[in-house]
């Protein structure tokens, strides 16, 4: 390497910068964006202040037919059955807390299910004792089926049945 080029150390066609990046223009540009933004939240405002008044002045009256409630928020039961069907809940807390409430009596109760046919619930606690103590209800193994004992071979049941066939066979 040849030290013609090197004046004093430093190579002339080599540069860099010499100081960093300046603290004033970042702060004028942040300064510039909340003024902007100051601007910007007032011009809305005096919009949304000026469409106001705007809607306010060309509103058309009410009909004169139509009756005016003074309170929308407070809705009588009279009221509330006019609407159709499926209604919006009123009171949802106690409407499910009754629910529940008619769900424990039922589960915990005597009752009847079905009175015509004889048909009764029992508490639940001693429903799932008598399930412990008798067991589930099982189908009989089909060794045990009494159907079984009363089958006749399919060619025998086909020469007693009463169709045109084998009847015109009988003749």
């Amino acid at each position: 390497m040849s030290n013609d080029n090197l004046d004093n150390g430093h190579n002339p066609e080599v540069s860099f910068e010499p100081e960093d990046l300046q603290a004033r223009p970042i702060i004028t540009a942040l300064i510039g964006l909340g003024l902007a933004c100051i601007a910007i939240y007032f011009i809305v405002l005096w919009m949304y202040t000026f469409l106001d008044r705007y809607q306010a002045t060309h509103q058309t009256g009410a009909s004169p037919l139509v009756a005016t409630q003074t309170d929308t928020r407070h809705i009588t039961p009279a009221q509330i059955e006019g609407f159709p069907q499926p209604r919006l809940e009123t009171d949802e807390r106690g409407q499910l807390d009754s629910i529940r409430i008619k769900e424990e009596e039922t589960l915990n109760s005597y009752g009847w299910v079905d009175e015509s046919a004889g048909v009764v619930h029992i508490p639940i606690q001693q429903a799932m004792q008598l399930l412990v103590e008798q067991g589930l209800p099982t189908r009989p193994s089909a060794a045990e089926t009494p159907a079984q004992k009363n089958t006749v071979p399919a060619k025998k049941a086909a020469q007693n049945s009463r169709t045109p066939a084998t009847l015109a066979k009988k003749q």
